[in-house]
């Protein structure tokens, strides 16, 4: 009999000790040598992949493990953002998500891969980022104002067309806001991606193009685009000479800004989270990483996660009164 309680409460402590083992090892951030996955749910090139070749020393030196960076393109970002919310929640997995994917995604497309509020957990949102209202300098001559692009669309209904990145990217529905707002009759055309729509653009097959500040400024400083109007409330600090959509084209309040945060899965345990958070706040907060953000377009702005969520909540229901107004939908 002695034996049998003997051995029960080895067994007992066994258990006990593999069980606070195997949840300190669970808990254990970073795992040594296994590197931070930082998925990018838009190609190469794009503000994502760039933000994330911005940190990525800096990060790797933080937690001492490296840092790749994941590219999992495809459906408006929505691959990207399911791969990280199946991920396992030990904090390895990651991704910079932006608002076109949190919250204008689940309003356009018929069936979404995941909740993106109940599946993926705020960890920090760092920037801002607006389109700019973008013409082909050779191509349109005529378009100097954003108010000539009006009239000339008052001028010819269904005529004039505008660019985006895809069916239910910021850069369509910023057009389909901007065209819903002022009454006017644009058509739609979604490319593939950045360079296949500006590559429109140049070649005059479209008038009109709602883009990113990061890669149009580029363009616009070689002399190729004209900038028109930009679509956040304030003025860009890179370019102070471009007029904001209310000021250009009179329209008091008109705002279409994309934010971007670091995601991660919903399950991942807080103390993680608060480790990941403390890493990229100092990270998002180093005068160089800010300032080659401004010179990008993007306007800083970094925010706690509960601001992050609560941001996001707003946000989906902004843009599903957008989408409803404007009829968008993903094809």
């Amino acid at each position: 009999m002695f034996d049998w309680i003997r051995r029960g409460a080895c067994a007992a402590m066994l258990l006990t000790g593999l069980g606070a083992n195997g949840g300190a090892q669970a808990q254990e951030f970073p795992q040594p040598g296994r590197p931070l996955m930082f998925v990018s749910g838009f190609p190469a090139g794009t503000a994502i992949d760039i933000y994330g070749r911005i940190i990525l020393e800096r990060v790797q030196r933080e937690l001492g493990v490296p840092m790749v960076i994941d590219i999992r393109s495809g459906a408006s970002g929505n691959i990207g953002m399911e791969h990280v919310a199946r991920a396992a929640p030990d904090g390895h997995t990651i991704t910079l998500a932006t608002s076109a994917m949190m919250a204008i995604n689940p309003a356009v497309f018929p069936r979404m891969p995941i909740d993106t509020q109940a599946d993926l957990v705020p960890i920090l949102g760092v920037f801002d980022a607006p389109n700019f209202m973008t013409v082909s300098t050779e191509k349109r001559p005529d378009f100097t104002t954003c108010q000539a692009v009006v009239d000339a669309a008052r001028a010819r209904p269904g005529q004039l067309n505008y660019a985006s990145t895809g069916n239910g990217a910021s850069t369509h529905l910023a057009g389909a806001q901007f065209a819903s707002v002022l009454g006017l009759n644009l058509v739609h055309v979604p490319y593939r991606g950045g360079p296949f729509a500006m590559t429109a653009l140049y070649q005059g097959d479209v008038d009109v193009f709602f883009y990113q500040t990061g890669p149009v400024i580029e363009f616009y400083r070689q002399g190729r685009v004209r900038l028109l109007a930009v679509t956040s409330g304030q003025r860009v600090a890179a370019v102070p000479e471009v007029p904001t959509v209310a000021e250009a084209c009179n329209l008091p309040g008109f705002d279409s800004t994309t934010w971007y945060a670091l995601m991660a899965p919903a399950r991942t345990p807080q103390p993680i989270l608060n480790r990941l958070t403390e890493v990229f706040t100092r990270v998002a907060n180093e005068p160089e990483v800010r300032e080659r953000i401004a010179a990008m377009g993007f306007t800083p702005n970094v925010q706690p996660p509960e601001a992050t969520r609560a941001r996001l909540a707003r946000d989906i229901v902004t843009w599903r009164d957008v989408v409803a107004r404007t009829g968008a939908r993903a094809e």
